[in-house]
This record gives structure tokens, sequence and C-alpha cells, in this order.
């Protein structure tokens, strides 16, 4: 039978780019090493002229960032009736946008930080909200422009409202939650294992502490109590489904244990195109599962559809 032919999507122009290409060639890779003919494309505006005369059996989805998972992509390869990995146009575009994400996991039972959602330069000199919060794009990935706001500081960072800043006008003000990151992926209709992510050298689990290694330690199972470890699985998957996500997704948590053990647990978000870079978390939950890296690509692959 003829090996599929793949077009591996990867780089794009997004601010994400870097970990794009970074996730698109170990998955390029493990594809050709498990006999798919694989073609590796390096996106750019006239993407669509370019997957027209390829005409690969599938697509697989590795951009980050805008363009490559809010939906954009996912729509022209609809148009041109190519089958492709992730999730679908509405899924992506919904999970991109914090604020509507976080109104659709709230209204499926899954519990969220305190957040609104304004305009950079009306933050100005006082504080949006009670000290500590967040300060986010609505629509980033890979924690660029995350500003966090401490205690004692006495005024809004001056960063989000001067030139500088290249991340959009619409920012989403979240209240900080202390404590621990955990994160959780869903591969189909199954929880995978949760991670604790521990920053190394960081506040937060930010940019350096995801893609640069030695950032951050990786703790898979997280060392927590079972019923916490069950739950965030469940909310993951809850969030994945109300969402609509398909094929790998990742949710993002923190939870409070400081007082308690039973503590407060607050899902951040859904990652619809999580990293597949060496030190990316997706796939160590899929080795964790039993899953070797080949295994996992050719599932994505062969889980491709349109109308997802």
């Amino acid at each position: 039978m003829k090996a599929k032919h793949v077009a591996v999507l990867m780089g794009g122009f997004s601010s994400e780019r870097p970990v794009s290409l970074a996730s698109g060639k170990p998955c390029a890779d493990a594809l050709e090493a498990e006999g798919y003919q694989v073609t590796r494309v390096d996106v750019g505006r006239d993407v669509a002229q370019v997957l027209a005369d390829l005409k690969p059996d599938v697509a697989f989805n590795a951009l980050h960032g805008p363009f490559g998972e809010d939906g954009k992509i996912q729509g022209i390869l609809e148009y041109l009736q190519i089958p492709y990995t992730h999730s679908g146009v509405l899924a992506s575009a919904l999970a991109m946008d914090k604020q509507q994400a976080k109104a659709v996991a709230k209204a499926a039972g899954v519990p969220v930080a305190e957040a609104k959602v304004m305009n950079r330069f009306a933050i100005g000199n006082d504080h949006p909200m009670k000290p500590p919060y967040v300060i986010k794009p609505v629509d980033e990935g890979s924690s660029f422009g995350v500003v966090l706001v401490k205690e004692d500081q006495p005024a809004p960072p001056q960063i989000v409202g001067s030139s500088e800043w290249v991340y959009g006008d619409r920012v989403m003000v979240e209240r900080f939650i202390h404590g621990r990151e955990l994160t959780c992926a869903v591969m189909g209709d199954v929880a995978l294992g949760v991670t604790e992510v521990i920053p190394q050298g960081h506040v937060f689990y930010d940019y350096d502490s995801k893609y640069v290694e030695g950032g951050s330690k990786h703790v898979l199972p997280a060392e927590i109590s079972p019923n916490i470890y069950h739950k965030i699985q469940q909310l993951a998957l809850k969030a994945h489904q109300a969402i609509g996500c398909r094929g790998v997704s990742r949710s993002d948590f923190r939870y409070d244990d400081r007082f308690s053990e039973n503590g407060e647990i607050v899902w951040l978000e859904v990652n619809t195109q999580p990293g597949m870079t060496p030190t990316s978390l997706v796939p160590e939950m899929a080795a964790h599962a039993g899953h070797t890296f080949g295994e996992f690509v050719t599932w994505m692959v062969e889980d491709a559809s349109c109308l997802r």
C-alpha cells in the first residue's frame, strides 16, 4: 500500500515561529521513520497555493501562535479538503481567545480565575484590580507578553502602555493564583498523566522556562494526592470537550495547596497546538502513557480529518 503523503506545517510568521520550527522537525523526522512520505512546509502567505499544488493526503499542523492555531490555517485546510491534525476551526479560534475560552470552560463547570479584558491604554497608572495579578495578551501563546504584577508594586507596569508592546491592544487582567503549576494533556478522549512544572530560576513558567534546556523541571507523575491528580485529569477532559477540541490538547492549571491539601484548583487555558520540541510536556506525557514518539505522531496522522 502506498505510504500516506504528510505535509508537516511549521514555521509560519507569528512570534512563535522558532518554537514551531523546533516542534515540526522532530515530528517530520519521526513520521519519516514510521514510513510516511513527508514534505516539510515552512508556512508563508502563499500556503494555500503551496498545499493546492502539493496535494498531500494529510496536513500535520505543527504551527504555533496566531494563524497557526486560531482557526485560520484550519479554514484553509477545510477549503482545500485536506485532512489535518489537532482541533478544527471553531475550537481553535475559541481556545486562542482567552476571554471566550474562559467563559465556555466556566459554563461547563471548570473553575477559572477572576479576570477582565480591557484596552491596554485604559490601564494607566491605577491598578485595574488588587495586586497580585497577571496581564497577558488575549490571543498569544508560549507566555509571550505575560507580565506579573506583585503585591507590593505601586502601579501597573509601564511596558503594557508603551510602544514596545507588540501583542495587540486587548489584554486580559487576571487574578494571580498562588501555588503549583500543573498541566495535563488529552489524547482523543483520554486524559494523560498530570505533570508539575517547576521553573528553574524563573518566577513563573515563561518562554525561557518552556523552551530553554534546564529552564524548568518536569515532575511526572505530579507528586500530589490521588484525588487532586484525578480531578485535574477530569477538568482537562471537560475543558477539551466543552471547547470542542480534537486530537491532542493540553490544559494548564494552578493548584494552591498552601493552606489545605484540597486547596484551590484553577484552570488557566487550553493549548490546542501543544509544543512537540525536545523539552515539551506533551510528548513526555504520551511516553509516560506508553506511546513512543513515533507512535504518538502516527496516532495524530491517522486521527486527522476535515470538519473537526
